[in-house]
């Protein structure tokens, strides 16, 4: 990646027509041919060229030209910095606190849901999508989970509707449903004790051993 400091002005000629005014910017050139113009504030690039371009530098600055003609022409009065430095592979953006990741914490944890409580299969299938987890209790009955992040009332109707399909499944022994989440909001707890459903708080971060355990798990 190279970073050049440079007072510049930029005009973009495409489909529209754009130009920046002689300022200080940051000009990143990344490895995989993509050009970015920022400022000193604002998260967002002023402008920028996608690949693949065809970037010229000359003794007066750069003309990068895109796949479909659209040219970039970045006039450099003062080059203050230029710097390349090889970052190397990327390996990806990891999610904390993803449902996908909640799910695997908690199949491998049942007992934080409840005690006693065994996995029988996780993205248990019903006609109208699968269960997070279906599991058993202490005493071998079907026990359907549903997870989220952060639970509201949509989730709790998510899993009565998988209850419905399920309690017509004569292989199940008086299924009954547990909601977990990381924080289950109010009007949530008061439409799950309606529908005769369990929740349950549980801490993602004590539980994948990112945080001291505090206790702070609750039921309803």
């Amino acid at each position: 990646m190279r970073l050049v400091v440079a007072t510049c002005s930029v005009t973009y000629t495409g489909r529209l027509s754009a130009t920046l005014p002689e300022a200080d910017r940051l000009l990143v050139v990344k490895a995989d041919g993509t050009i970015l113009i920022h400022a000193d504030s604002g998260s967002k690039a002023l402008n920028w060229m996608s690949p693949p371009c065809r970037l010229v530098e000359g003794p007066s600055g750069w003309t990068a030209t895109g796949a479909k003609g659209e040219r970039l022409d970045i006039a450099i009065t003062a080059v203050h910095s230029d710097v390349t430095t090889a970052l190397g592979g990327e390996p990806g953006l990891v999610k904390t606190h993803s449902e996908a990741e909640i799910q695997g914490l908690l199949a491998g944890a049942c007992d934080c849901i409840e005690e006693g409580l065994r996995l029988v299969r996780r993205e248990h299938v019903t006609p109208i999508g699968p269960v997070d987890l279906l599991c058993l209790d202490g005493r071998g009955r079907a026990v359907a989970v549903e997870v989220k992040r952060v639970g509201d009332i949509d989730g709790v109707e998510q899993l009565t509707r998988y209850l419905r399909y399920l309690e017509q499944d004569t292989t199940l022994r008086d299924v009954r449903g547990i909601y977990v989440a990381g924080t289950v909001k109010p009007q949530a707890r008061t439409l799950a004790r309606d529908r005769g459903i369990a929740w349950v708080e549980v801490d993602f971060d004590v539980l994948a051993q990112r945080r001291t355990p505090e206790l702070t798990l609750f039921e309803g």
